[in-house]
């Protein structure tokens, strides 16, 4: 336990030194000037300061001040020592931080139990600011166990989905990469981005309760099968709300609003403008470009051009104007996306056209 010791009188610091250190693990420092006192605590975290209140160039308050004006040196004790006994001057060092007072000339006795008194409270006030950080750590490791946790149950919850909707293909990777060009470039934190990220994909999780007949027909559907279709935001809805865990519940969002429109003819609650919750907004720009740029058995896949310029003429009707200003303004990370990303139906399309070709 290191104990600085502040006097410009040289005997004072030989006999306070030789008292304690009959203290069990005091290691005392002993500096007679308090500018290089104050050089000394820049870079050391004493256990105990004593200093004297008459000294040259620094007095025992001011150096009081210097030492308080330290956040590494807040709770660190600090004891005056002085000969003189004023209410003013004790009034003044308590307010600027003082803990406690010796009067000079120095008891030996007192010295030492003081000394002893203090250092115990400041070894046990370490070990409450060890445990206090260890539990803090321990909350952090929890709380990213229960972070990764959600965000595995949504992984698999989405490719659960995707399993029953064959024709996703890189659907939902691209999307998610969409999404988060989206967020950051409407200045969103990190930290939410990368929720949307990682909770977009489970936009269409309620497929799964649509039945095969409906889901999995290859052509346009019937009026009441669409009606059927439009089911699945709310079944989504149903699967995923509830939760304690922000992801999830974002998740829970994203699934009931991406169908919604910003002119408040979507579905199926028929929301509009900023009653759409953010991350739907962007989810819905982002799903509808992929959607378009992909091939579908109904339908061949647009040029990225195409898709774009269908965004731009439905901005303000369709989709939120700000998120379709945001996804334009990155359109350069739009394409390697795109690039980075192939359909995996696509490249199942063009290996059995290969293989025919070969076996022909």
């Amino acid at each position: 336990m290191k104990v600085l010791l502040v006097d410009d009188d040289p005997t004072a610091l030989r006999i306070a030194s030789c008292v304690l250190r009959r203290i069990d693990g005091a290691d005392p420092v002993a500096i007679a000037n308090p500018v290089e006192a104050l050089d000394w605590l820049k870079e050391n975290n004493p256990d105990l300061i004593l200093i004297d209140q008459i000294m040259p160039a620094l007095d025992g308050l001011e150096m009081l001040e210097r030492i308080r004006s330290w956040p590494h040196l807040a709770e660190v004790p600090v004891v005056m020592i002085t000969a003189e006994t004023s209410v003013s001057l004790r009034v003044a060092a308590l307010e600027r931080g003082c803990t406690d007072f010796l009067t000079k000339p120095i008891i030996v006795p007192e010295l030492l139990v003081r000394a002893q008194n203090l250092l115990r409270l400041r070894t046990g006030q370490r070990l409450l600011n060890d445990q206090a950080a260890m539990l803090r750590v321990q909350v952090d490791d929890a709380t990213a166990l229960l972070r990764q946790q959600a965000q595995e149950l949504v992984t698999r919850l989405a490719h659960a989905a995707e399993f029953r909707d064959p024709e996703t293909g890189g659907h939902l990777e691209r999307m998610a990469g969409y999404a988060g060009l989206i967020a950051r470039g409407l200045g969103i934190d990190e930290d939410e981005c990368n929720q949307i990220v990682q909770a977009a994909p489970m936009h269409d999780i309620g497929k799964i309760g649509i039945p095969d007949a409906i889901l999995l027909k290859p052509g346009r559907l019937s009026g009441p099968e669409m009606l059927v279709m439009r089911q699945h935001p709310a079944i989504g809805h149903d699967i995923l709300r509830g939760s304690a865990h922000k992801l999830i519940e974002m998740a829970a969002e994203i699934a009931h609003a991406h169908h919604e429109k910003f002119d408040g003819t979507g579905y199926p609650r028929g929301l509009s403008g900023t009653a759409i919750p953010l991350p739907a907004r962007i989810v819905a720009v982002a799903d509808v470009f992929d959607a378009l740029t992909s091939a579908r058995a109904y339908k061949p896949a647009w040029s990225l051009e195409e898709a774009r310029a269908f965004l731009i003429a439905n901005s303000g009707s369709h989709f939120d104007p700000s998120c379709v200003a945001a996804f334009v303004a990155q359109w350069s990370a739009v394409v390697e996306t795109f690039q980075a990303i192939p359909d995996r139906l696509a490249e199942a399309a063009q290996v059995a056209t290969l293989q025919g070709f070969l076996s022909a």
